[in-house]
């Protein structure tokens, strides 16, 4: 899990705390973090230019001769030869005397006898891996949003004044496969609170279920299916923070809609689907198994044969979708999208990864339900999601939740006493210290004469039993700080 240092603080406070340090008390807790990457790669002087003029470089057909305005006095001529630089743009420049990743440095210098000030950059040229550079830019420079103001620092609007933490998750630790589950575990490190983020939808008069319906054939597979309608959405590039926060976490934006989906997943850890409603080819949801010999092209425009094993979200006549691991290429988001199905739902493991494994297609969204996500999060993701579509792709949410759902939140309860955590980790801890640990956690308790009954949240779907709150409460209190005893054992004289 790649995690934004500055994404993680608009859900806990992280003042005072650097990500080197804050990446050393996560590691001390339990989870491994790899690494700390500075995404600003000690870049300095990069800033965001306006392409005044653009013509052909008199000398060379493959590079251009640009004026650019950089917000300090006269505009300066810079040669670029990316195939999409033109008169108009507002792009990343590269003043002379900038450092670019690899100590690169820009130097004034002389192209086929033009004079050159600077570079006009790429996101590669920024550090930006390119594969998860936007596709429309995987081949040139990159463009700002004509709002971009002329001599601000490129870098930060780009998100890249930034350090990102990759956690080494074990498999018990799903919770932290999402911004929301590793503030949770932040917040508990640093005995802080977390503030979540808050989804008020606007709703029309409408009636979703004038739309669509949804039936589930499969409970066992898909116990919870919920989704929403977005009608009149214009499908367009996301904001720019939100691409940003994208690739810091190595996705690729796509569109507003895609790239809404995504977010949730990361912000929620609740995978998404984005259907094109006028493509679905009815006014139906129904979520099966496959019949033997069914196909179905998904997004990466393979054509896929279906088994039983598999489960498939259908328009009520043909799949439109591999349940929870990918959509199909017949129901996708287009530029011409109007109206959207937005899918939340909860599939069981086991079916997902099968189909994982039969077709070879690991995607963000199978990884999280093999694992195992919160369905309790799912039509709260849900809501999110709608609510950002109608704020940046301009959409109306039409009214209710459209919902097929078996699912029945099951409380764990977990009891276990002071004497027994202070025997298992050698320590003498007070009842309070131990209130304090199950408190940061955000854990409910009571607590009765030195016994402690927990209701697991739903979050934490790792914690059953009273040696898993017995290792929540040695890794809170600190690995470093249980003592370190031999072990006793009586000598016995030996003899033949």
């Amino acid at each position: 899990m790649l995690v934004s240092y500055r994404w993680l603080s608009e859900y806990v406070d992280l003042t005072g705390v650097t990500a080197a340090e804050l990446a050393d008390r996560i590691t001390k807790s339990g989870i491994e973090v790899e690494r700390v990457e500075a995404l600003d790669r000690g870049m300095n002087s990069v800033v965001i230019g306006h392409v005044l003029e653009c013509e052909p470089h008199p000398n060379a057909d493959k590079l251009r001769k640009c004026l650019v305005d950089l917000g300090e006095g006269e505009p300066v001529q810079i040669i670029c030869g990316a195939p999409n630089v033109a008169k108009g743009q507002k792009v990343a420049v590269a003043k002379v005397g900038a450092v670019l990743p690899g100590n690169f440095k820009i130097k004034r210098a002389k192209l086929r006898g033009e004079e050159s000030n600077g570079m006009i950059c790429s996101l590669q040229e920024l550090g930006v891996e390119t594969k998860i550079v936007p596709k429309e830019y995987a081949d040139g420079i990159f463009v700002f949003p004509s709002d971009a103001p002329v001599g601000a620092d490129a870098l930060e609007w780009l998100g890249l004044h930034d350090e990102v933490l990759e956690l080494s998750l074990t498999p018990n630790r799903a919770d932290c496969l999402s911004m929301i589950g590793v503030a949770y575990e932040v917040a508990a490190i640093l005995g802080r609170e977390v503030k979540l983020p808050k989804a008020a939808v606007k709703e029309t008069n409408e009636n979703v279920h004038d739309y669509i319906s949804v039936r589930v054939e499969a409970p066992e597979d898909n116990p919870l299916y919920a989704g929403r309608i977005v009608k009149n959405v214009r499908i367009g590039p996301s904001p720019l923070w939100m691409q940003a926060r994208l690739m810091a976490a190595g996705i690729r934006p796509h569109n507003n809609v895609v790239d809404i989906t995504n977010y949730i997943l990361l912000e929620y850890g609740q995978p998404l689907h984005a259907f094109d409603y006028d493509r679905l080819g009815s006014q139906e949801i129904v979520v099966r198994r496959a019949k033997a010999g069914e196909t179905i092209v998904t997004l990466d425009d393979v054509e896929r044969k279906l088994t039983e094993d598999h489960l498939v979200i259908t328009n009520g006549r043909e799949p439109v979708a591999l349940a929870g691991v990918m959509g199909g290429a017949n129901s996708e988001v287009r530029d011409d999208t109007k109206t959207v199905f937005i899918e939340a739902a909860y599939f069981t493991s086991p079916v997902i990864r099968q189909a994982v494994k039969d077709h070879g297609l690991r995607s963000e969204a199978s990884t999280r339900f093999e694992k195992g996500i919160d369905p309790a999060r799912t039509k709260e993701a849900l809501e999110r999601a709608a609510a950002l579509m109608a704020e940046y792709a301009g959409g109306e949410v039409v009214g209710g939740v459209v919902e097929a759902s078996v699912w029945r939140e099951e409380p764990v309860a977990v009891t276990v006493t002071l004497e027994r955590i202070n025997g298992v980790l050698g320590t003498a801890m007070s009842k309070e210290e131990v209130a304090v640990i199950l408190s940061n956690l955000q854990f409910p308790f009571t607590e009765d004469n030195g016994t402690f009954t927990i209701d697991v949240p739903s979050r934490r779907r790792d914690i059953a039993i009273e040696e898993d709150i017995i290792e929540e409460v040695a890794r809170l209190y600190g690995y470093d700080r249980l003592p370190a005893t031999l072990p006793v054992a009586e000598a016995k004289p030996g003899g033949l």
